[in-house]
C-alpha cells in the first residue's frame, strides 16, 4: 500500500471523522491494531492526537466503526442478491470483496481487540452475512442439504476474503472476473455425500497426553494462543493448564515466542513434507495438486490452531522469524501455482496465485469455522470445492506406487 500524505497541521477539514476512518482503515491493516498509537493516527490525518478524541472515545471505538463501516454494505449487497442472475451476483460481490481487500485480515486478526459487547454487535452482523448467503446459496441449489449451503457459503466468503491476505493483484476488470469465476466454481461444485460412519475432524484437546512433558506444553500453548491470542496468554499458564508449578516450564522453553516460533515452524514444515512427498509419488500435475490438496485440509482439519496464529499472531515474531515463516508460505503457494501451471499452460501466473491463494483459504478458514468443520465440510467435501477451484478432474484414488518425477 503507498505511503500516506499527511495533511498540515492546522487545516481544518469538513470530513475529518472520515479522514481519520480511512487512515485508520489502513493503519489498522500496516502496522496493525497493536503498534499503533493514537499519535501514529493523529499523524497521519495531520492532526494534534487530542483532536481525535473531539470524534472517538478512544481507538477501540475507532477499529468498531471501521470494522462496521466495512460490513454494512457487504450486509447490504448479500441480502439483496438475486438467484435468477448468479452472473451478475457473482460480479458484484468480487467487486465489493476488491473494494473492502482490507476488512478480511482486519477482521479476523484485529476484532477481538474490542470490548465484549462491541465484538458481540459486529459477530452478530457476520452472522447474519453468512446466513444471508447460505440462504442465498440454496435458492440456486435447493437439493443441498443446509450444512452443504452454509460449505459453499463459507466458501465464499473465503474466497471473497482471500485477496485481504495477499498483495497480488491484477488489472481491477481481470481482477474481478477472476474471482467472479471462482465464486461460479464454489457454486457448482457437486458435494459427495458424508460417509456413513467416517471420522470427524478433531475439536478440542487431543484425547491422549504425550509422554514428553516439552510436547505437552507445546499443545497447550498453541490451544491456549489460538483461543485467547498470544498476548493474553502467560507462560506460567501454560505451565498450570499441562499440570506442573509455574517456573518449571523454563526447564523446557526459555521464553514464551520460543513456543509460538516452534508452533509455526512445525506448521510451516508439514506442509513442506507434504510437498515433498507429494511430488515423490505423483504421475502428474494434475495427481499432484490433488494431493498437495488432499495434505492440506488433513493439516488444516487437524490443526485449524496453527491456521488461525499464522493469521492473528504472526507480528509477535522478531523480524528474522517473521520473515521465515513467510517465505515459507510464499514458497507453498509457489509450488502449487507451477503446478496449476504445468496442469494448465494457458493460466496467467499472477492469476494462478490468486487461485492457489483461495483454494488454501477454503481449506483452512472451513477447518477453522466450527459449525463447518463438524457440518458437511468433511475432507472430502473441502477436497471437491477446491479440485474445482483448480480445474482438476474428477476424484481418483492416489496410485499406489511412484509415478514418474514432475519437474
Amino acid at each position: 500500500m503507498p505511503p500516506r500524505t499527511p495533511r498540515p497541521r492546522g487545516s481544518r477539514s469538513p470530513h475529518r471523522r472520515e479522514l481519520i476512518l480511512n487512515a485508520a482503515a489502513e493503519l489498522f491493516v500496516t502496522p496493525g491494531y497493536a503498534k499503533l498509537s493514537m499519535a501514529d493516527l493523529a499523524e497521519a490525518v495531520g492532526i494534534v492526537p487530542s483532536a481525535l478524541y473531539r470524534h472517538f472515545s478512544g481507538k477501540q471505538q475507532i477499529l468498531a466503526t471501521v470494522l462496521a463501516a466495512g460490513l454494512a454494505p457487504i450486509h447490504e449487497l448479500v441480502g439483496a442478491l438475486d438467484p435468477a442472475d448468479p452472473a451478475d451476483s457473482a460480479r458484484r460481490l468480487s467487486a465489493l470483496a476488491l473494494d473492502q481487500r482490507h476488512l478480511g485480515l482486519m477482521w479476523q486478526r484485529e476484532a477481538r481487540n474490542l470490548d465484549s459487547a462491541a465484538y458481540q454487535s459486529l459477530r452478530t452482523v457476520v452472522q447474519e452475512i453468512e446466513q444471508r448467503l447460505s440462504r442465498y446459496v440454496h435458492a440456486l441449489r435447493p437439493e443441498l442439504p443446509d450444512a452443504g449451503s452454509d460449505l459453499l457459503a463459507g466458501s465464499i466468503i473465503a474466497v471473497m476474503t482471500s485477496p485481504s491476505f495477499h498483495r497480488y493483484t491484477l488489472p481491477r476488470a481481470a481482477f474481478e472476473q477472476l474471482l467472479a469465476t471462482l465464486v461460479d466454481a464454489v457454486l457448482s461444485t457437486e458435494l459427495p455425500s458424508p460417509r456413513a460412519g467416517a471420522p470427524r475432524p478433531p475439536d478440542g484437546g487431543p484425547a491422549l497426553t504425550p509422554a514428553s512433558r516439552r510436547e505437552e506444553l507445546l499443545a497447550q500453548a498453541i490451544r491456549m494462543f489460538a483461543a485467547r491470542g498470544y498476548a493474553e496468554v502467560g507462560i506460567e499458564e501454560i505451565a498450570r493448564a499441562a499440570g506442573i508449578a509455574g517456573p518449571s516450564i523454563y526447564n523446557h522453553w526459555p521464553t514464551k515466542r520460543d513456543l509460538l516460533v516452534t508452533a509455526l515452524r512445525r506448521g510451516a514444515a508439514a506442509l513442506a513434507m507434504d510437498v515433498a512427498i507429494n511430488y515423490r509419488w505423483a504421475s502428474d500435475p494434475a495427481d499432484a495438486l490433488r494431493r498437495h490438496l488432499r495434505s492440506h485440509v488433513k493439516l488444516a482439519q487437524s490443526y485449524p490452531e496453527i491456521f488461525s496464529l499464522l493469521i492473528t499472531d504472526l507480528d509477535h515474531l522478531n523480524e528474522d522469524e517473521m520473515q521465515e515463516i513467510v517465505r515459507a508460505q510464499h514458497e507453498h503457494v509457489l509450488e502449487w501455482a507451477h503446478l496449476l501451471r504445468l496442469h494448465q499452460p494457458g493460466i496467467d501466473t499472477v492469476a494462478a496465485r490468486i487461485r492457489v491463494h483461495a483454494v488454501l483459504s477454503i481449506s483452512s478458514e472451513t477447518a477453522r469455522t466450527p459449525h463447518l468443520r463438524h457440518g458437511a465440510a468433511q475432507p472430502e467435501a473441502i477436497e471437491a470445492i477446491g479440485a474445482n477451484l483448480l480445474g482438476l478432474p474428477g476424484p481418483e484414488s492416489p496410485p499406489a506406487a511412484p509415478g514418474r518425477p514432475i519437474t
